[in-house]
């Protein structure tokens, strides 16, 4: 009798530490994934913010145009860079001073891409088009590389916080990660008036 309870509590023991081993490396792969797409995001970001340049020289260039616009290009870009997130520190506080930095850009271009259609002259450059062109897609590439790096951080925040995966996390540190979230005002449709 005394062996079969030693042999039950053994088969438990080994199954428990197998789960756990389990689990410990599945929380590892996966916290692997939401680096690797954390990094797809800068990589986009990144390539917009290479961009900036070549569309200041060419805008400037091309027009006697409002300095100021220029000016708070520039400066959302080099505030922008100053904004990097350490992968293994996805906060939601850290996430939002980026996304908020990188909002700012966003916005500046906005103002910059509006004011160019007094321009038309430059509009019909090839190099104002290209870069148009180029900036267009990075934004889509933006878009979707935001959309896999929350899809991967739901799919860690599920294992992390289910059981029996939770004890194993608490035991080796792993804990939620924040997503990119929307930006404010974006429920609302914008106003269109005639």
């Amino acid at each position: 009798m005394k062996k079969i309870v030693l042999v039950v509590v053994g088969i438990l023991v080994l199954f428990v530490v197998f789960s756990g081993c389990s689990g410990y490396n599945n929380l590892v792969q996966l916290d692997e994934d939401v680096k690797t797409k954390w990094s797809q995001v800068e990589t986009q970001y990144q390539r917009r913010s290479d961009l900036i340049p070549n569309l200041v020289s060419t805008v400037k260039g091309a027009a006697k145009f409002e300095q100021t616009t220029l000016t708070q290009v520039i400066e959302a870009r080099s505030k922008a860079s100053q904004i990097t997130v350490d992968p293994t520190k996805l906060t939601a506080e850290n996430i939002d001073k980026f996304q908020n930095a990188q909002s700012g850009i966003s916005q500046a271009l906005g103002r910059l891409m509006v004011l160019t259609e007094n321009y038309p002259e430059l509009r019909a450059t090839q190099q104002f088009s290209d870069l148009s062109v180029q900036l267009e897609g990075t934004e889509n590439r933006i878009a979707t590389a935001r959309r896999d790096f929350n899809q991967s951080v739901q799919t860690f925040n599920t294992k992390v916080r289910s059981f029996p995966n939770n004890l194993t996390a608490g035991i080796f540190g792993f804990g939620p990660k924040a997503g990119f979230k929307a930006d404010a005002g974006a429920q609302n449709a914008p106003k269109i008036e005639f």
